[in-house]
Protein backbone atom coordinates (compact mmCIF):
# COMPACT_ATOMS: atom_id res chain seq x y z
CA UNK A 1 0.00 0.00 0.00
CA UNK A 2 1.51 3.34 -1.05
CA UNK A 3 1.06 5.56 1.63
CA UNK A 4 2.70 8.94 0.34
CA UNK A 5 -0.41 10.41 -1.42
CA UNK A 6 -2.21 9.85 2.07
CA UNK A 7 -3.11 12.66 3.94
CA UNK A 8 -2.20 13.08 7.23
CA UNK A 9 -5.98 12.33 8.96
CA UNK A 10 -5.87 9.13 7.30
CA UNK A 11 -2.59 8.11 8.15
CA UNK A 12 -3.44 9.01 11.90
CA UNK A 13 -5.72 6.59 11.65
CA UNK A 14 -3.75 3.97 10.29
CA UNK A 15 -1.44 5.13 12.65
CA UNK A 16 -3.65 4.07 15.35
CA UNK A 17 -4.25 1.06 14.67
CA UNK A 18 -0.02 0.32 14.73
CA UNK A 19 0.19 0.27 11.12
CA UNK A 20 4.16 0.80 10.93
CA UNK A 21 3.99 2.16 7.18
CA UNK A 22 1.90 4.74 8.11
CA UNK A 23 3.66 5.85 11.40
CA UNK A 24 6.94 5.17 9.32
CA UNK A 25 5.31 8.35 6.50
CA UNK A 26 3.89 10.12 9.28
CA UNK A 27 7.66 10.04 10.47
CA UNK A 28 9.17 10.77 7.25
CA UNK A 29 6.92 14.06 6.70
CA UNK A 30 7.61 15.26 10.19
CA UNK A 31 11.15 14.57 10.91
CA UNK A 32 13.44 17.62 9.49
CA UNK A 33 10.84 20.11 11.19
CA UNK A 34 10.89 18.85 14.52
CA UNK A 35 14.31 18.47 14.38
CA UNK A 36 14.59 22.03 13.82
CA UNK A 37 12.55 22.58 16.47
CA UNK A 38 14.64 20.32 19.14
CA UNK A 39 17.64 21.74 17.61
CA UNK A 40 16.85 24.99 18.50
CA UNK A 41 16.26 23.98 22.05
CA UNK A 42 18.89 21.35 23.11
CA UNK A 43 21.77 23.23 20.58
CA UNK A 44 23.57 19.54 19.58
CA UNK A 45 22.80 17.79 16.94
CA UNK A 46 22.82 14.32 18.31
CA UNK A 47 20.76 14.80 21.88
CA UNK A 48 18.27 16.97 19.03
CA UNK A 49 17.95 13.51 17.29
CA UNK A 50 17.82 11.70 20.05
CA UNK A 51 14.91 14.07 21.98
CA UNK A 52 12.83 13.85 18.49
CA UNK A 53 12.75 10.54 18.04
CA UNK A 54 11.53 9.74 22.12
CA UNK A 55 9.22 12.61 21.25
CA UNK A 56 7.62 10.65 18.27
CA UNK A 57 7.25 7.43 20.60
CA UNK A 58 5.80 9.31 22.96
CA UNK A 59 3.26 10.85 20.22
CA UNK A 60 2.85 7.52 18.64
CA UNK A 61 2.23 5.44 22.16
CA UNK A 62 -0.22 9.03 22.90
CA UNK A 63 -1.77 9.27 19.28
CA UNK A 64 -5.89 8.18 21.10
CA UNK A 65 -4.86 11.92 22.94
CA UNK A 66 -4.68 13.70 19.68
CA UNK A 67 -8.49 14.93 19.10
CA UNK A 68 -7.52 16.56 15.57
CA UNK A 69 -8.47 20.46 17.76
CA UNK A 70 -5.39 21.82 16.62
CA UNK A 71 -3.19 20.60 13.55
CA UNK A 72 -1.29 17.55 13.89
CA UNK A 73 2.21 19.42 13.54
CA UNK A 74 1.24 21.61 15.89
CA UNK A 75 0.58 18.70 18.33
CA UNK A 76 3.45 17.10 17.38
CA UNK A 77 5.77 20.38 17.26
CA UNK A 78 4.13 20.81 21.07
CA UNK A 79 5.41 17.32 22.26
CA UNK A 80 8.72 17.71 20.78
CA UNK A 81 9.54 21.16 22.80
CA UNK A 82 8.07 19.77 26.25
CA UNK A 83 10.80 16.29 25.34
CA UNK A 84 13.26 19.15 24.72
CA UNK A 85 12.84 21.58 27.47
CA UNK A 86 12.54 18.54 29.86
CA UNK A 87 15.98 17.14 28.56
CA UNK A 88 17.38 20.58 28.77
CA UNK A 89 16.65 20.74 32.07
CA UNK A 90 17.61 17.05 33.09
CA UNK A 91 21.08 17.77 31.86
CA UNK A 92 21.80 20.69 34.09
CA UNK A 93 22.12 23.40 31.05
CA UNK A 94 19.21 25.08 31.96
CA UNK A 95 19.33 27.19 34.80
CA UNK A 96 16.02 28.45 35.95
CA UNK A 97 17.28 30.93 37.99
CA UNK A 98 18.03 32.95 35.02
CA UNK A 99 14.62 33.49 34.62
CA UNK A 100 14.26 34.97 38.39
CA UNK A 101 12.72 38.74 37.58
CA UNK A 102 16.04 40.70 39.67
CA UNK A 103 16.23 44.78 39.75
CA UNK A 104 17.47 45.93 35.99
CA UNK A 105 18.11 48.83 34.72
CA UNK A 106 19.00 49.73 31.23
CA UNK A 107 21.96 52.36 31.11
CA UNK A 108 22.60 52.62 27.70
CA UNK A 109 19.70 52.31 25.20
CA UNK A 110 20.16 51.55 22.08
CA UNK A 111 17.44 53.88 19.66
CA UNK A 112 15.82 51.67 17.28
CA UNK A 113 16.94 53.04 14.00
CA UNK A 114 20.41 53.15 14.91
CA UNK A 115 20.90 50.05 12.98
CA UNK A 116 18.72 49.36 9.34
CA UNK A 117 17.50 46.02 11.57
CA UNK A 118 15.37 45.19 8.32
CA UNK A 119 18.27 44.40 6.20
CA UNK A 120 19.74 41.58 8.41
CA UNK A 121 20.01 38.41 7.34
CA UNK A 122 17.88 35.54 9.05
CA UNK A 123 21.61 33.65 9.18
CA UNK A 124 22.90 36.41 11.56
CA UNK A 125 20.21 36.90 13.54
CA UNK A 126 20.17 33.17 14.67
CA UNK A 127 24.33 33.42 14.79
CA UNK A 128 23.33 36.19 17.38
CA UNK A 129 20.58 34.62 19.68
CA UNK A 130 23.67 31.95 19.83
CA UNK A 131 25.74 34.27 21.43
CA UNK A 132 22.64 34.82 24.15
CA UNK A 133 22.77 33.80 27.69
CA UNK A 134 20.66 30.37 27.81
CA UNK A 135 17.01 31.91 29.00
CA UNK A 136 17.35 34.85 26.89
CA UNK A 137 18.00 32.58 23.58
CA UNK A 138 15.25 29.91 25.14
CA UNK A 139 12.64 32.75 25.24
CA UNK A 140 13.32 34.29 21.90
CA UNK A 141 13.28 30.75 20.63
CA UNK A 142 9.69 29.75 21.65
CA UNK A 143 8.37 33.57 20.90
CA UNK A 144 9.86 34.71 17.93
CA UNK A 145 10.59 31.39 16.03
CA UNK A 146 8.23 28.85 17.41
CA UNK A 147 5.30 31.14 17.42
CA UNK A 148 4.43 30.47 21.11
CA UNK A 149 2.50 33.83 22.82
CA UNK A 150 3.54 34.84 26.75
CA UNK A 151 1.28 32.80 27.98
CA UNK A 152 1.96 29.31 26.90
CA UNK A 153 5.51 30.35 27.11
CA UNK A 154 4.68 30.55 30.84
CA UNK A 155 3.43 27.10 30.95
CA UNK A 156 6.60 25.41 29.13
CA UNK A 157 8.90 26.68 30.76
CA UNK A 158 7.56 26.96 34.46
CA UNK A 159 7.58 30.72 35.31
CA UNK A 160 5.16 33.53 36.59
CA UNK A 161 3.87 35.79 33.56
CA UNK A 162 5.65 38.87 35.17
CA UNK A 163 9.20 37.09 34.86
CA UNK A 164 8.67 35.99 31.21
CA UNK A 165 7.76 39.30 29.97
CA UNK A 166 10.74 40.36 31.78
CA UNK A 167 13.14 37.88 30.38
CA UNK A 168 11.35 38.58 26.85
CA UNK A 169 12.23 42.17 27.35
CA UNK A 170 15.18 41.37 28.14
CA UNK A 171 16.24 39.13 25.82
CA UNK A 172 15.36 41.23 23.05
CA UNK A 173 17.65 44.09 24.29
CA UNK A 174 20.29 42.20 24.63
CA UNK A 175 19.38 40.59 21.17
CA UNK A 176 19.83 44.27 19.92
CA UNK A 177 22.83 45.02 21.20
CA UNK A 178 24.46 42.00 20.03
CA UNK A 179 23.29 43.00 16.46
CA UNK A 180 24.61 46.43 16.60
CA UNK A 181 27.71 45.47 17.78
CA UNK A 182 28.87 44.04 14.37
Amino acid sequence: MNLAKENIEQLILLCQQNNQKAQLEVYNRYCKAMYNVALRIVKDEHFAEDVMQEAFLRAFQKLDTFKGEVAFGAWLKRIVINFSIDFYKKNSFFNHDDYEAKAYKIEDTIEEDSMPFTQLKVQEVLNAMQKLKESYRMILTLVLIEGYDLEEVCEIININYANCRTTLSRAKESLRMQLASK
